[in-house]
C-alpha cells in the first residue's frame, strides 16, 4: 500500500525554482534515505510533502486520498477537515528539536494529542512515557528543553513523533547539530524504528547509516532527483556523474 505520492511536485522561491517534476512514492514499511548536496532541494521536498511549505504545482496522496491537485497549473489545496486528517498521518523530526522550551518533556510528548487530537489525556500521559522509555528518558520528563543535552533533546522529538501514531515519519537531517558520539545514539533509535518496519523518509548526510537502513535511497541535485534504487546501487555503484562525484567529495571529506 502506497503511504505518500507525490506526482510532478513543482516549487520555487522568489523565480528560482527549488522543485522540478518531483515524483515519488513511498510504501507501508519502507524506508527511503534522501542524499543530496545543500541546496539541492531535500529539505524543501519533505517540508511540501508536510505541508510546511505549499507546492506550486503537483499531486500529492496519502494512503490513496488525494490531499492536493492541480488545475489550470496551480496547486490547490483543500478544506481544513481534509488537512487536519493528512496532517495526522505523518509525523516530522526536524534538525532543530522544535521543542516549546517552556514545557516540560513529558508535556512536550503529550500536548499535541491530548490538545490537539483530543485523545484521552490518561492513555496519551501512558503512552508517551512508553516512548521517553523506548528513547531511554524515562528519567527525564519532569525536565525542560534547556536542562537537556542536544542528542537528548532530538530523542524528545523522535518520542513526540511517535506518539502521534503517524503512519510515516519524517526525519529532516535528524543529526546535522549533533556531535558525533551523540549521533550514534540517534541512529539507533532509527535503526530500531526501521526494524519495526516503521515507514520513514530520512533525509540524512550519514552515508553508512542510508546503506544500513534504507529499502531505497534518492539521490537529489539541482532540485530533480538524478538516481534511486536499492543502497548498495545508489551508493557503492552509482551510475550517474553527478551522484559519483558527490559520494567521492564526501569519503574525501571524511578521511
Amino acid at each position: 500500500m502506497k503511504l505518500l505520492e507525490i506526482k510532478n511536485l513543482q516549487k520555487s522561491f522568489d523565480g528560482k525554482t527549488v522543485l522540478k517534476d518531483i515524483s515519488l512514492s513511498v510504501e507501508k514499511g519502507e524506508v527511503v534515505s534522501i542524499l543530496g548536496p545543500s541546496g539541492s532541494g531535500k529539505s524543501t521536498l519533505l517540508r511540501c510533502a508536510a505541508f510546511l511549505e505549499t507546492m506550486d504545482a503537483g499531486e500529492l496522496s496519502y494512503s490513496g486520498k488525494k490531499v492536493v491537485t492541480t488545475k489550470d497549473g496551480k496547486a490547490v489545496y483543500p478544506s481544513k477537515s481534509v488537512m487536519k486528517e493528512a496532517h495526522e498521518k505523518f509525523g516530522l523530526v526536524f534538525q532543530n528539536f522544535n521543542l516549546f522550551p517552556h514545557y516540560n518533556v513529558l508535556k512536550n510528548v503529550s500536548d499535541a494529542p491530548i490538545s490537539v487530537m483530543k485523545r484521552d489525556k490518561a492513555e496519551v500521559l501512558e503512552e508517551s512515557r512508553k516512548m521517553l522509555e523506548k528513547v531511554g528518558l524515562a528519567d527525564k520528563e519532569k525536565a525542560y528543553p534547556c536542562e537537556l543535552s542536544g542528542g537528548q533533546q532530538q530523542r524528545v522529538a523522535i518520542a513526540r513523533a511517535l506518539v502521534m501514531n503517524p503512519d510515516i515519519l519524517y526525519f529532516d537531517e535528524p543529526t546535522s547539530a549533533l556531535d558525533p558520539e551523540i549521533t550514534a545514539g540517534i541512529l539507533r533509535i532509527m535503526k530500531e524504528l526501521a526494524e519495526e518496519k516503521m515507514t520513514m523518509i530520512i533525509v540524512t548526510h550519514e552515508i553508512d547509516f542510508a546503506r544500513a537502513v534504507s529499502d531505497r535511497v534518492i539521490f537529489m541535485d539541482g532540485g530533480v532527483i538524478v538516481e534511486e534504487g536499492k543502497p548498495e546501487d545508489v551508493i557503492d555503484n552509482p551510475k550517474n556523474d553527478r551522484t559519483k562525484a558527490f559520494l567521492k567529495k564526501l569519503s574525501v571529506n571524511e578521511e
